[in-house]
């Protein structure tokens, strides 16, 4: 699969007329519980010449789209975003690209662009946004898919992983972890919760996911507790954001004048 996944990024390269800066694999195969019918979801970074920047057009609008999305199928799933609309969402810590910079699946990596950004991660932190979009996660996740009598096994992860990683910036006001193992182990406890959750995780892995089964009542006691305390801790939360920008200008022209010389 990774020949398959090399060749289509040199083709999205030439037909878009871009470069690709960064290219990894993300959802459950990167938080580590993929089930063996899982497709690939491979997400990019890229840029495109000089000249496309330089037009009275700003990107993102009309035909200079600041995103590339390739058909979907049952196998592959692969997407792109544009390196200023990248680092606009670095800026306000977007996490499903903080996590894009923590998978350990990389597929393609040139240039100094990623270490780069890896290296202004923690001047950056803004744990509102993040405990905002992980909480927000965890809550329509378990509206939609866990508040039945019955409930499909795949779905507690949807809404487990969101609440370990809000535990995760809680503890140590960092950008958590990419891998859901990790994040289980610092946050809870051995017991009853922890057993259930990994005799669930160990069903997903051998592909019982698509069961359907009566709710687990210890998982589904612990998720609302937490999500109940979480919605008054966010409340409570106040730091001052950090504004980047300048140094992320200048990123930007770096990486544009060592890409296309």
């Amino acid at each position: 699969m990774n020949e398959i996944i090399q060749k289509k990024l040199l083709e999205i390269e030439e037909k878009y007329k871009v470069k690709i800066l960064y290219a990894v694999e993300s959802g459950s195969r990167a938080w580590g519980f993929p089930s063996k019918d899982s497709d690939y979801d491979v997400r990019f970074i890229y840029i495109h010449p000089s000249e496309w920047y330089l037009s009275i057009d700003p990107q993102g609008i009309g035909v200079k789209r600041d995103v590339i999305e390739e058909p979907i199928n049952d196998l592959l799933d692969i997407s792109g975003w544009e390196i200023t609309k990248a680092l606009r969402l670095f800026r306000k810590n977007n996490p499903p690209l903080l996590e894009w910079l923590r998978s350990n699946i990389i597929y393609y990596q040139k240039y100094s662009f990623v270490d780069n950004i890896r290296s202004l991660e923690s001047s950056v932190f803004y744990p509102n946004s993040m405990l905002h979009h992980y909480l927000n996660m965890a809550k329509n996740n378990y509206r939609e898919y866990l508040q039945g009598p019955e409930v499909r096994i795949k779905k507690y992860f949807y809404v487990l992983r969101p609440i370990l990683a809000c535990k995760w910036i809680e503890k140590y006001n960092t950008t958590p972890p990419i891998s859901f193992h990790e994040l289980l182990e610092d946050s809870l406890q051995e017991g009853e919760l922890k057993n259930a959750i990994e005799h669930l995780l160990k069903r997903k892995l051998i592909g019982d996911e698509l069961d359907i089964e009566p709710r687990i009542y210890v998982i589904n006691d612990f998720v609302e507790s937490e999500m109940e305390r979480l919605e008054e801790n966010v409340k409570s939360l106040k730091v001052e954001a950090k504004d980047p920008t300048k140094i992320l200008d200048e990123l930007f022209r770096n990486t544009l004048q060592e890409v296309w010389k």
